[in-house]
């Protein structure tokens, strides 16, 4: 059985919703999965100035939270985060920068990860947010699984480089079918090869 890890960061809940979707693929997919979100860290100020960032913060205080066992532990890893001004959210950065021991030891190494994000506007920096959130995943010695586009999904969706939505700029547009779709595809191909690279070893 693959293992599988979802560690991700969500403000308002669009990633939230992303990564739970990419869990019960890996889950169908009949890997063994954890769940993880990235702790909040922001001042306490902009998170209760904002209505939905201060709902979702309450929605899932009680879930578990992301470790540097929960990498250790994977064979696959997705790796979420919003969009910053085109770069990864600093939550998330912090939680990946954190694991200098683990890397040290090669523990983060040799593993396939793919990523998935979502910005309020159209052009808000999906495909930068994911190419500088790999920058980290390749000092990690980590195998990055882009679904390119290996799947017809992509050619709706649109993103070569992980899967993106476009959330609005209120933050409640849902993911649709392609989306939706497209998290499936890119669960399934992570999976696949981390199955590859179990067989090879």
């Amino acid at each position: 059985m693959t293992n599988l890890a979802v560690i991700y960061y969500s403000a308002t809940g669009t990633l939230d919703a992303m990564a739970r979707r990419c869990a019960q693929a890996g889950e169908k997919a009949g890997a063994e999965v954890r769940l993880r979100r990235v702790v909040e860290n922001a001042p306490r100020e902009p998170v209760t100035s904002n209505p939905r960032w201060q709902r979702h913060v309450e929605e899932v205080a009680g879930e578990p939270t992301a470790t540097a066992d929960d990498i250790v532990w994977a064979d696959a890893v997705l790796v979420g985060t919003p969009t910053r001004y085109g770069n990864v959210a600093s939550q998330l950065k912090a939680f990946l920068d954190s694991l200098g021991p683990q890397w040290q030891q090669g523990l983060l190494a040799d593993k396939a990860y793919g990523a998935f994000t979502a910005s309020s506007t159209a052009h808000g920096g999906q495909e930068t947010t994911l190419l500088t959130l790999f920058n980290t995943i390749c000092h990690f010695g980590g195998i990055l699984v882009p679904p390119g586009y290996t799947d017809q999904v992509k050619f709706t969706e649109g993103n070569p480089y992980g899967v993106s939505h476009v959330s609005g700029p209120d933050s409640d547009e849902p993911l649709g079918e392609p989306q939706l779709q497209a998290l499936d595809h890119l669960t399934e191909r992570v999976l696949g090869v981390a199955g590859k690279l179990s067989r090879a070893a």
